[in-house]
C-alpha cells in the first residue's frame, strides 16, 4: 500500500491514495491554514470508523442479515501536551435494518473490534478505544 502527501501552500496538503483518490487536509487558522479540509488527526479518526463501519457491514451482509445502513460516531480524546496523541477513542454504532438480531450486530461489531478491523487494532496498544451500538428497526 502506498499513499502520497504534497504540500499545496501555507498549511494546505493533498493526500493521494495508491488507489487513485485524493483528499485535502488543512490546519487552523492559528497556523497558517484556511479550513479547506480535514486535519491530519480527524482523518485518523475517519479511518477508524470506515475500517469500522466496512466490517460491520460486511460481516452483517454475509451472515445474510437485513442491513440497511450503518453510522460510526466517533469521539476522541486527546493527550494536552505534545505530542497530542488520542489517549481514547469511542465509537458509537447506529445500524439500521428490518428486525436485525442483536445478538448478530453485536457479534459483528465484536469481530470488527477484536479480529478484523486494522486501523483499531493498530491504535488498541496505545489508545484506550470503546464501542457501543443502537439497533434501529426500519
Amino acid at each position: 500500500m502506498k499513499a502520497r502527501v504534497k504540500w499545496v501552500q501555507d498549511a494546505t496538503f493533498v493526500g493521494e491514495s495508491g488507489s487513485g483518490h485524493e483528499v485535502v487536509m488543512d490546519g487552523p487558522p492559528e497556523f497558517g491554514g484556511r479550513n479547506l479540509g480535514v486535519r491530519p488527526m480527524e482523518m485518523i479518526l475517519l479511518g477508524v470508523g470506515g475500517c469500522t463501519a466496512f466490517d460491520v457491514v460486511h460481516i452483517l451482509r454475509k451472515a445474510r442479515q437485513p442491513v440497511e445502513d450503518c453510522v460510526v460516531e466517533l469521539s476522541g480524546d486527546r493527550a494536552m501536551t505534545d505530542p497530542k496523541v488520542f489517549t481514547h477513542i469511542h465509537l458509537h454504532l447506529i445500524i439500521s435494518g428490518h428486525d436485525l438480531p442483536e445478538k448478530q450486530v453485536e457479534r459483528a461489531v465484536n469481530l470488527s473490534a477484536e479480529k478484523y478491523c486494522s486501523a483499531t487494532i493498530m491504535l488498541r496498544p496505545v489508545v484506550t478505544i470503546t464501542h457501543d451500538f443502537e439497533i434501529v428497526n426500519l
